[in-house]
């Protein structure tokens, strides 16, 4: 075979190749389109291998991709597709970069029998090993199912197109991205595949590279600081992206940035702390601690309402050694102010709100206990004993239960007007930069079954 026929016979395949739907998805997620590919003609049974894989710049950021071609056998997982996602994963742990995988698949070669198995096992044994070493996003723009799915949720964050499936289930039931959007299992959903790659790289622009390495500056507009919204009025106007919005509602939790470098936020939107509001902040921190990012949270609740949970949102924020900053901006009781912006939170920097109340017990307990006999006292004689006993409350609290007393006993830093909220956060990350801690010797905590 002449040179001239070997040369046709490569740009021919790279022709083939380039013209996959998968090819085109990646040229749409690096930088100009451009990416070094991966293994480019491996090849599964009788044809090329069912997936494209490459390195390029992501938002200025350098990081590894792949995605399912599902031009090719539907994209069926194969010994092949699992070797060139194996290397991506090589390379990235190597190099100290990123990992976005877009998925798109019908399923697995099940010809390829136990093979097959193998083929999951290497892919989802890399994800879990990845973890917390570089990031991970998973892009579901078409089916995805089965082992797969567990492979795609095994990442950091999870982005699904709006008709995209995502499930267990190899039927293919209960994989909308509604439903997946209500259980927690997708971060994102956009409205097509083209707006879930762009928040795919912008994502990728505003984290490290890896657990090692420090978020880039990027360019930021004013904060809002007209909004009724204390994130808005923080964060650098348009950085905010919300994750799982529709699930654990009781508690945001928000990618961001502040001067132009990446912090996450965690802000209390309900008075009572459910079960899956704070296994989600748990979450966010746990992700947030891994790298590096800054944690700003502004909690404003009276309880918890599941004890286990309250454990885990307790124990990521006190296992996390990253920067944390805490705004009291209402209440903050017991377990709550404990677990958020106390001692057992390890918050570097505590203010409060003049407005805020902070307590070790409710305010109803609080004021019955400390006034004793008192408060009984004052209720004789009420014609309305219900009003004359929240009256008598709410006095306590005004009076006992206040910012500047947590302050004098030194459980906040400094009490603060709501509109130097932004400018005391600044100069708080700025002093917490340099920040480091030694951990104890473990692998682990035991606090997230």
């Amino acid at each position: 075979m002449s040179v001239e026929s070997k040369t046709n016979a490569v740009q021919t395949a790279r022709s083939e190749i380039a013209a996959t739907s998968a090819y085109n998805r990646l040229t749409k997620l690096f930088d100009d389109g451009l990416f070094t590919e991966i293994d480019a003609f491996a090849k599964s049974a009788d044809g090329y291998a069912e997936v494209v894989a490459g390195r390029g710049i992501i938002g200025g950021v350098g990081a590894f991709a792949y995605a399912q071609n599902s031009d090719i056998a539907g994209g069926a997982m194969s010994k092949a597709q699992a070797a060139k996602i194996r290397k991506v994963y090589d390379l990235a742990l190597k190099t100290g970069a990123p990992v976005i995988a877009l998925y798109d698949s019908i399923g697995g070669r099940i010809d390829q029998g136990s093979d097959l198995l193998g083929a999951y096992g290497d892919v989802l044994k890399y994800t879990g090993n990845l973890s917390g070493v570089v990031p991970q996003i998973s892009v579901v723009l078409g089916q995805c199912c089965g082992t797969q799915a567990l492979i795609a949720v095994s990442a950091d964050i999870v982005i699904m197109s709006k008709d995209a499936k995502l499930t267990l289930n190899t039927d293919g039931s209960e994989s909308s991205a509604e439903i997946n959007a209500a259980h927690g299992v997708a971060h994102l959903v956009e409205n097509d595949e083209n707006s879930a790659i762009e928040k795919a790289k912008t994502l990728v622009s505003m984290l490290p590279s890896n657990n090692l390495d420090y978020a880039g500056t990027v360019e930021f507009d004013e904060a809002d600081i007209s909004s009724e919204d204390v994130i808005t009025t923080v964060a650098d106007g348009g950085s905010m992206i919300e994750l799982q919005p529709s699930y654990g509602e009781a508690i945001r939790t928000v990618i961001g940035s502040v001067e132009g470098s990446t912090v996450g936020f965690v802000k209390t939107d309900e008075k009572i702390l459910d079960g899956k509001s704070c296994s989600k902040a748990a979450r966010f921190v746990r992700f947030c601690d891994a790298f590096g990012i800054p944690v700003i949270t502004f909690a404003d609740a009276e309880k918890f309402a599941c004890i286990k949970s309250a454990a885990k949102l307790s124990s990521a924020y006190a296992e996390a050694t990253t920067a944390k900053v805490t705004v009291i901006t209402g209440d903050a009781y017991g377990a709550v102010y404990i677990a958020l912006a106390g001692t057992g939170a390890a918050a570097d920097i505590t203010y409060a709100w003049a407005q805020a109340s902070i307590s070790a017990l409710n305010p109803e307990a609080a004021a019955v206990i400390t006034l004793g006999d008192d408060f009984g006292g004052k209720l004789k004689g009420a014609s309305d004993p219900q009003s004359a006993r929240n009256e008598i409350i709410a006095q306590f609290k005004d009076e006992n239960l206040t910012a500047m007393n947590a302050a004098a006993d030194g459980y906040v830093q400094d009490i603060i007007l709501p509109e130097e909220t932004r400018s005391k956060i600044i100069a708080a990350l700025d002093m917490l930069a340099d920040k480091r801690i030694s951990t104890l010797p473990k692998k682990h905590n035991n606090l997230y079954i």
